[in-house]
């Protein structure tokens, strides 16, 4: 798809998080932890791997979104498209290990004139979610445990 629309800055969020590196690796790159703390999702660590991200729907959308592993670096880079609600967008996830502890790196790119307020609602949203993202795998509690995002 074309588009004459000037690009936007990605959004960008980075969190410490006290927990091993392949422990974070399971919790985003596994449909069982990757439905603990963002939406369900029928994700396998696969390039290629066609999934699924579910949320309530809103409005005309159906909340689904449609995505595609384009890269894999286990346990370091997941990165995977992100087609929904009429947004075609990219999302990577980069972990460094960092003292005893995880670097999580979200980037989420994609964004065209036109998208600035959905751009800065989820600049917004990401940064609640990474929180609740360290709070729950820095507690103890293993993917899974608390209910999916809806």
């Amino acid at each position: 798809m074309e588009s004459n629309r000037k690009s936007l800055p990605d959004i960008l969020r980075s969190i410490k998080i006290d927990a091993d590196i392949q422990k974070v690796w399971k919790a985003v790159s596994t449909a069982k932890g990757l439905s603990s703390w963002l939406m369900p999702s029928t994700i396998k660590a696969e390039l290629g791997n066609c999934f699924t991200l579910k949320r309530e729907p809103m409005g005309g959308w159906d909340g689904t979104i449609q995505c595609v592993v384009k890269e894999l670096e286990p346990p370091y880079k997941l990165g995977f498209s992100w087609s929904g609600n009429g947004l075609e967008h990219y999302i990577t996830f980069k972990l460094k290990p960092d003292n005893g502890g995880t670097q999580f790196i979200l980037i989420h790119s994609g964004w065209v004139e036109g998208t600035e307020k959905i751009r800065e609602t989820m600049y917004d949203g990401w940064g609640h979610i990474l929180e609740e993202f360290k709070q729950t795998h820095e507690e103890g509690d293993t993917p899974n445990e608390k209910s999916g995002r809806k």
